[in-house]
This record gives structure tokens, C-alpha cells and sequence, in this order.
């Protein structure tokens, strides 16, 4: 890992912790109770990609979150230069993360399969029995 990743890195997981303190401190409370799923800077740490969980919210909750999280950005990028003493923070853009769906939904997928080849086993050394 070269020294670049290392300082990304790092900045991404101060990123994660201070977020969601600057979520939590704002009046608005469609977003201040959003979860930070994971933050992903670019190469020159000028962008940071902001992941949220999707869970307590439905699809048009969802809109208006990334509607009023933009509207505050440069609230949350000047509260990540004061707490951190950064020169400049990164443009935030924010996402909800369905990684956990897709993943719940292909876990259910595995547990269907599995199921169906063990029943089709079952039922292979029933008919070899007879």
C-alpha cells in the first residue's frame, strides 16, 4: 500500500466517524439519525462518495434525504475542516448503500438452492431404495 492509499484511507475512516456527529447535530431529523454504511474518497481526496443505510426509510424518504443533504453539505464539509484542523474537506456526495439488500436477497437465493438440492437428494435415494 503506497503512502497515497494510506492518507485515503485514513481520511476516509475519520470521514465515517465525523459524519454522522455533524448529522446528529443538525435539527432536521430526516437526516440526523441516517446511518454512515461507508465513505469512499477519490485518488486525490477532492471527492468523497457518502454511503447511507437504507433501512428506516422508504423510497420517497429516501429523495427528500439526499435533497436536504445537499442543501447541507457545506455545513458537514466546514464542520469536518473545524474538527479535524483540514485546510479544505471534500465535496460530499451522498448515496444510499443497497449493498445489504442485494446481499440478504442473494443469501436467500444460496438457502433456496441449498434447500432444493437437498431435497432432490432426498429424493434420488428414496427412488434407488425402491
Amino acid at each position: 500500500m503506497t503512502h497515497e492509499e494510506i492518507k485515503r484511507h485514513r481520511v476516509e475512516s475519520i470521514l465515517k466517524e465525523i459524519i454522522p456527529e455533524a448529522l446528529s447535530s443538525l435539527d432536521d431529523e430526516r437526516i440526523n439519525g441516517l446511518v454512515v454504511t461507508d465513505v469512499v474518497c477519490s485518488k486525490g481526496r477532492s471527492d468523497a462518495k457518502i454511503y447511507l443505510d437504507t433501512s428506516c426509510l422508504n423510497e420517497k424518504e429516501q429523495n427528500e434525504a439526499l435533497r436536504q443533504l445537499r442543501a447541507v453539505a457545506g455545513y458537514l464539509q466546514n464542520h469536518c475542516k473545524q474538527s479535524e484542523g483540514w485546510f479544505k474537506a471534500p465535496v460530499f456526495t451522498f448515496e444510499f448503500d443497497h449493498q445489504l439488500e442485494k446481499v440478504s436477497r442473494m443469501e436467500a437465493l444460496f438457502k433456496q438452492i441449498s434447500t432444493r438440492t437437498a431435497d432432490e437428494k432426498e429424493e434420488g435415494d428414496s427412488q434407488n431404495e425402491s
